[in-house]
């Protein structure tokens, strides 16, 4: 998740956008986007939706913490052979 997010650090990325990209389910994914923005990790807020009617949605991207972490997690990652974000956040 961190190297998916790390990625297009700057841009806002819905969860919905991530559980497709990283193939994590909901019920995974929602809670971790928390704790990462509760760690102060990822700023998150609340964009109005494109669509006339529908509710808005939560967006979250990397703040500047967050930057710095998700390079030291994948770098560390990469060095030990494992998958980033596996046993992240």
């Amino acid at each position: 998740m961190l190297a998916a997010l790390l990625a297009r650090a700057a841009d806002w990325r819905y969860g919905y956008e991530l559980t497709k990209e990283i193939g994590l389910p909901s019920g995974t994914l929602y809670p971790v986007l928390m704790r990462l923005a509760d760690q102060g990790l990822l700023d998150a807020e609340w964009r109005a939706s494109d669509r006339p009617g529908a509710p808005p949605r939560h967006a979250y991207r990397l703040s500047r913490t967050g930057v710095a972490f998700a390079l030291a997690s994948v770098d560390a990652a990469a060095a030990t052979n494992t998958l980033p974000g596996a046993t992240l956040a």
